[in-house]
């Protein structure tokens, strides 16, 4: 039985800082512009992710941090192998007992892939949160350091377990299966269509919804067993369209395409009879839609797509149909599985 003396220090001692891993892949966080005025044009990916850390020591109230450096390149140049090396590594440290939370800093042009691809991949429950900025740390009124201020908080809470991959950008809170960056060249470049899910405000998280697809741990998907990821490739639907892009995508070895339509994901009468050809010869045709803020592709409006075999992406834009498509035909899926997925996912 506990003294009162040492019940009083028990109750008086600190809580454990939360350990948190930051993982920098370069972007406009780690950018630099060759004057305060520069927020538009500068280089990406310059600042280290040790001076990242040690340029905010604000860091130290709130998590134990460290950082790595995976890669430091421009996010416009994310391969599938970078997806596959960050989300093994981000795996491996959820893995140990001795980390609370992961921060992935990532340039802003694909970030939102990633954070889909690591929703869909790393089999944990632990926070892992993306974080960018729209402008680089050295121009007047730089978004990044409280961007990671803000992601660090919310990968130490303990709140955010069992939420999936969340993106930190603007005070805001995103699950990454929605986020999008609709805006390049203000803050407040990302939005989820159905609204975020909740919002960081002076060092505190605060929690308005929860996302109910599957992901993490509920996803049939697992990065640590997967190899190279295959082909998909993405044809942008508008007036006047062709099948040429289609048709060269598919010479070039891809094993999907990912349709970016018009509104419902409508395809032009004369691009069907190629998309139609390509299906037939076992080439995945998946229909989105390049609209922006909301909204879903119909199945069997537009299109026939029980007729023609194809796969609707729902509420999915291009890029991140590119990334659920390309890790379910990894696992040999066929149509009827993808356009479950869809669903699910």
């Amino acid at each position: 039985m506990l003294c009162a003396a040492t019940f009083a220090a028990a109750q008086s001692a600190p809580a454990a800082k939360p350990q948190v891993v930051v993982l920098a892949t370069g972007g406009t966080i780690a950018g630099a512009g060759a004057t305060a005025a520069n927020s538009a044009s500068y280089q990406a990916a310059k600042v280290p992710v040790d001076k990242l850390i040690s340029g905010l020591p604000e860091l130290a109230n709130v998590a134990s941090v460290r950082g790595e450096q995976v890669f430091q390149i421009a996010s416009e140049s994310f391969t599938n192998e970078h997806l596959l090396t960050l989300g093994k590594r981000v795996a491996a440290l959820a893995a140990q007992a001795d980390v609370n939370g992961i921060v992935v800093t990532h340039g802003t042009d694909t970030l939102e892939e990633t954070a889909y691809f690591l929703h869909l991949t790393v089999r944990t429950d632990k926070p892992v949160v993306v974080v960018g900025s729209m402008r680089p740390g050295t121009a007047l009124s730089a978004d990044g350091a409280l961007n990671l201020l803000n992601a660090v908080t919310v990968a130490g809470e303990a709140s955010s377990r069992g939420k999936g991959v969340l993106v930190v950008m603007n005070d805001e809170i995103h699950t990454g299966r929605d986020v999008t960056k609709s805006i390049n060249i203000r803050t407040e470049a990302f939005k989820s269509p159905w609204g975020p899910l909740g919002m960081v405000v002076e060092g505190k998280a605060y929690w308005f919804r929860a996302p109910v697809k599957r992901h993490t741990l509920n996803s049939e998907f697992d990065i640590t067993k997967l190899g190279a990821l295959p082909r998909v490739d993405i044809a942008y639907g508008s007036g006047n369209a062709t099948d040429t892009a289609y048709k060269a995508f598919a010479a070039a070895g891809a094993k999907a395409i990912v349709h970016a339509g018009t509104g419902n994901g409508s395809v032009a009468n004369a691009v069907v009879p190629a998309l139609r050809e390509l299906r037939a010869q076992g080439v995945q045709i998946v229909r989105s839609a390049r609209v922006v803020g909301g909204g879903f592709v119909i199945r069997n409006a537009e299109q026939p797509d029980d007729q023609y075999d194809w796969v609707v992406a729902h509420d999915l834009n291009p890029q991140k149909a590119r990334i659920l498509t390309m890790l379910s035909l990894a696992q040999g899926a066929d149509s009827k599985t993808l356009q479950r997925q869809f669903l699910e996912y």
